[in-house]
């Protein structure tokens, strides 16, 4: 006798949401010093005023380790170890002989790439997906590719002599710390350049750890200074007569404070700032595809990415697909412990970000925008905050003008190739943007039009250290990456 099925039964099967056992990766090989001192001259050396400074694990808001807090006298001391290693040994060194160094650095990096992983994520709080699999192995990368341009300059400017400028001051944000730290230090020492080097004082570990990369690989004293510290730090350096070159990358409004301070001086600078990149889905794309490359965009990043893909417009004839989509999509994000395998997105990164992108939030609302959160839960202690949308917003909205750097993703819709191409460029910023449709003559005809320094075409945050980087209007200037990054750390002379 056949069995009679129980389809009550069958519909609790099917409607059950798995939820993943945890899996943390280990911090058993991990070690983080309770102290940090500032890397000076090939030492690591005592701030002058004795002070040291927290820094926080954003997910758990527990004390990782004091960080020395460097003031004038000690950016003074950095800049003239860098001054001194340019002049007595870098400068004079074969450039071959400077890439194998390069090439040294980037090699005990890839061994050290678990330890430096976690730190990463313990440190910054995002996923430790995104750390292991992304930020360590570009970072490593950067420096193998400059590596290789190190006795290779001369051949890659025909007529001109080139020559190295002298001093870079370089200052990173929190968002990808050794990424960007590798951005700049990289194609300063091929160039043949030294480095004093100012990370965020938020996330400075890997920083640290990569001065102790430094000392492994026998890099000359002095080529490569490491110093931290906050906002008076930076603008010491920045300030410092000793410095030929600045590089920020960061906010739009410290970059219009460094262009002032370095105003009618000789000192040279590339501005990589804010974004508020757009992404067009036209109703030719494939939905699914671009549903994906807009959660990688503006999610899986907690939208901590000056490139994240914050405004997303949507064809009219497919916009309540493509936001239903969304939204289901958004349903399936692990919210959590930044070290779990499983987290898609991980804490933010301070407690003051969370509070500036719930303000945000409550700006949206206030002026008509329609919210959406995951309805996902998330720990009670750290700084989180779940991926949000918003529709039926305009144009002139805050949330769609301003850049918030968190997982918030404002959607608007359009009708014509022109009309999203006039919406994406009625903005201050330039980065980058994304475009999704089945056709190469709209890619050509959209990625034309739109000013924006970077534009990906049926994907989205993808990176390369062959690819240059950068952005016009607000978003500063300069390229970072590819020969275009090597480029504004040279003197060129007919």
């Amino acid at each position: 006798m056949k069995k009679k099925s129980n389809k009550k039964d069958l519909k609790l099967k099917f409607d059950t949401t798995w939820e993943y056992a945890p899996a943390p990766e280990s911090k058993d090989h991990v070690k983080i010093n309770t102290r940090y001192d500032l890397f000076i001259n090939g030492k690591f050396t005592a701030p002058d005023s004795g002070k040291y400074f927290d820094t926080i694990n954003p997910a758990t808001e527990a004390k990782l380790a004091s960080v020395a807090d460097a003031n004038q006298k000690d950016v003074d001391k950095a800049v003239k170890a860098a001054r001194s290693a340019y002049e007595n040994v870098w400068s004079k060194m074969p450039a071959k002989e400077r890439g194998k160094y390069i090439y040294r650095i980037a090699r005990v990096m890839q061994e050290r790439a678990r330890e430096l992983a976690v730190i990463e994520s313990m440190d910054g709080g995002k996923a430790i997906r995104e750390s292991r699999d992304i930020d360590i192995p570009l970072a490593a990368a950067h420096f193998f590719y400059y590596a290789g341009w190190a006795d290779k300059i001369k051949y890659a400017i025909p007529g001109a002599d080139s020559r190295a400028l002298g001093v870079a001051g370089q200052i990173i944000p929190w968002n990808f710390p050794l990424l960007m730290a590798a951005w700049k230090i990289a194609p300063a020492l091929a160039a043949g350049n030294t480095v004093v080097l100012k990370p965020a004082e938020t996330t400075p570990l890997t920083a640290l750890k990569l001065a102790e990369i430094i000392q492994e690989a026998d890099l000359p004293a002095g080529v490569v200074n490491i110093i931290t510290g906050a906002g008076a730090t930076g603008a010491a350096l920045v300030n410092h007569p000793g410095i030929d070159k600045i590089a920020f990358t960061g906010s739009t409004d410290v970059g219009k404070i460094i262009q002032k301070a370095i105003a009618g001086t000789n000192k040279k600078y590339t501005l990589e700032l804010g974004g508020k990149a757009a992404n067009i889905i036209f109703e030719d794309a494939a939905l699914d595809q671009a549903v994906e490359g807009i959660i990688n965009g503006i999610f899986f990043n907690q939208g901590h990415v000056c490139c994240a893909g914050s405004r997303l417009f949507v064809q009219e004839s497919v916009m309540d697909t493509v936001v239903r989509k969304l939204k289901d999509r958004m349903e399936t994000l692990i919210v959590g412990d930044p070290l779990d395998k499983n987290t898609d997105i991980g804490a933010i990164n301070s407690k003051e970000q969370l509070s500036k992108i719930r303000q945000y939030l409550k700006i949206g609302v206030n002026e008509g925008g329609e919210m959406y959160q995951s309805s996902c839960k998330v720990p009670s202690k750290g700084y989180w905050c779940k991926p949000t949308l918003f529709t039926n917003v305009s144009q002139s909205s805050r949330i769609i003008q301003e850049e918030i750097f968190g997982p918030v993703l404002g959607i608007q819709s359009f009708r014509t190739v022109e009309e999203a191409i006039e919406k994406a460029n009625n903005i201050p910023y330039g980065l980058s943007g994304g475009v999704w449709t089945d056709k190469g003559s709209k890619i050509f005809k959209v990625t034309s039009q739109i000013r924006a320094g970077v534009i990906w075409a049926n994907t989205y945050n993808k990176f390369d250290p062959t690819s240059p980087f950068g952005g016009y209007k607000e978003s500063g200037m300069g390229r970072e990456g590819g020969l275009h990054g090597l480029m504004p750390y040279l003197e060129l002379a007919e």
